[in-house]
């Protein structure tokens, strides 16, 4: 349900990885910036913010709210190298279980209060016991605190190879102290970024509006535009509306089926294939749907479903077919699971009769219309024909997300990020911690082989990476249909440097064309 990359909900989108006002002008239109910058710049998201305080953000399609009103403690080059940012130095200890970082001495928040590493620590532990779908990015944390008034000291409860990478993203987004306990916290954020929210032109839900920061820290050159508006558009008709219509500068497609109408319109793509779609078994061990506690049922759903088809038909062959949740970015990644469960129906029917369900089961599953109900006809349909009968509650895609991280489903139709490293994708979805496992299934193989990635030498967590992937591939944790191809596009007064690791650009590398 949400495209993360990196949506992560943030990790979530059932059907893909989001009104409008005048074009061309201050009130919220297409950018008139120029090449030096100002003007309204004009967005398209997919989806509405869950919260807007620090502690509870979101990212991927999120997180251009984020961004706009906060800094993160470091940042991410295109490619996904950290960068310094609020933290200029950093340094871990011998087994990289404390990380100390130096911290600028010269930001203060948009409300006046200073930025110091007593905040910064407050900020972190805040995130990690806050409602974020990616709270756990810092599970591995024991404690933060300040060491002096601008260093910052964050104990490890064991190493974590991509703490610097979350440290960059909304794990690292540092919120004004005098918000913490503020009751409008969730609707009036105060960071120290480059725009001020503003509350008065804002409509939630539908569209939010940042004024630039007078006195940002960083300086008038890491603001390329006077304005930023970011507009809900979540579904195919709207964002092709907007489009057609002069009404935005750059959005993520909620999908391709109008991407010739769009390049016809004078819009570029940016196309990215940095999330799948498919099912996520999620009860593995079989305590909500006893039949999923069984491997053979697993591997039978995956057997079932006729992966080169559903491309075809749902997001009309963009894409790659496969039965791996890794890209091939990752060196998690290996080519021959891309093909381990062959569309097989008799085969799943042999399974599942092994397995004890010869007269099959029902599969109880939320739906979530966002303009087409392919996937899930699709989906019912194949299972249907080896005798898995699907139950859909339809849901609304906020229900559906909350409901299937309470848990209260055992399967679900998904989009999902894959995730640069397999230590990451494993702390996003495999480990007892991770936001997408929300049954807590614990394996002891993956434990091991997660434990590797996290200690071991490269070429141990390279070789460890790959057997996580055959395991979970073998075992059927999920059944993944194909990764989808996402596409950002961009209108000709928008330059736009693609991200390695995110479906959304970060806002800094969306910049007036000239």
């Amino acid at each position: 349900m949400l495209g993360n990359k990196r949506v992560g909900i943030a990790a979530i989108a059932l059907a893909a990885s989001l009104v409008m006002t005048a074009c061309g002008s201050s009130d919220g239109g297409g950018s008139d910036g120029g090449a030096e910058g100002g003007g309204t710049l004009t967005l398209g998201s997919i989806f509405a913010p869950q919260t807007l305080a620090a502690s509870g953000a979101e990212w991927a399609n999120v997180s251009p709210y984020i961004q706009s009103v906060y800094d993160s403690l470091l940042r991410e080059t295109p490619d996904a190298e950290v960068e310094p940012w609020l933290a200029t130095e950093w340094s871990y200890n011998e087994d990289k279980t404390v990380l100390t970082m130096q911290l600028r001495d010269d930001v203060t928040f948009t409300d006046g209060e200073k930025f110091t590493a007593d905040v910064a620590a407050q900020n972190l532990l805040r995130f990690k016991a806050g409602t974020s779908p990616n709270a756990s990015f810092l599970a591995s944390v024991a404690d933060a605190k300040a060491t002096d008034e601008y260093t910052l000291e964050i104990t490890l409860t064991a190493p974590d190879p991509a703490l610097l990478n979350y440290l960059a993203q909304n794990a690292g987004a540092q919120a004004s102290p005098a918000t913490f306990a503020a009751p409008d916290a969730a609707t009036d954020p105060v960071g120290s970024g480059p725009y001020i929210f503003n509350a008065d032109r804002t409509v939630v839900g539908s569209s939010y509006v940042f004024d630039r920061n007078p006195e940002y820290w960083a300086g008038a050159e890491e603001q390329h535009y006077d304005q930023v508006v970011i507009n809900v558009l979540d579904n195919s008709q709207a964002q092709l509306s907007a489009i057609q219509g002069g009404q935005v500068n750059g959005l993520n497609l909620f999908d391709n089926s109008a991407l010739d109408q769009i390049e016809g319109a004078g819009f570029t793509a940016y196309p990215h294939e940095l999330d799948w779609q498919g099912l996520i078994l999620f009860d593995r061990a079989g305590t909500m749907a006893p039949a999923l506690g069984d491997v053979r049922v697993r591997q039978a759903i995956n057997h079932a479903v006729d992966r080169d088809a559903l491309l075809k038909a749902v997001v009309q062959g963009y894409g790659t077919a496969t039965t791996q949740v890794f890209d091939e970015s990752s060196a998690a990644y290996v080519e021959e699971l891309d093909e381990r469960y062959p569309y097989d129906p008799e085969l799943a029917r042999e399974l599942l009769a092994e397995a004890g369900y010869a007269e099959g089961f029902t599969l109880s599953m939320p739906n979530v219309n966002l303009g087409s109900t392919t996937a899930a006809d699709l989906t019912a349909q194949y299972l249907g024909d080896v005798g898995i009968t699907v139950q859909y509650d339809q849901l609304s895609l906020q229900e559906a997300i909350a409901a299937l991280l309470a848990p209260k489903y055992p399967a679900s139709w998904i989009q999902l990020q894959s995730d640069p490293t397999a230590w990451q994708l494993a702390n996003f979805a495999l480990t007892p911690t991770a936001s997408w496992n929300p049954f807590r299934v614990e394996d002891p193989k993956v434990a091991e082989l997660v434990s590797t990635l996290q200690s071991g030498t490269e070429e141990e967590a390279e070789q460890a990476g790959q057997e996580l992937n055959e395991y979970i591939v073998e075992q059927a944790w999920f059944a993944p249909y194909y990764r989808v191809e996402g596409t950002f596009v961009a209108d000709g007064d928008t330059d736009v440097v693609h991200q390695s690791n995110n479906a959304y650009p970060l806002l800094q590398y969306i910049t007036p064309n000239g």
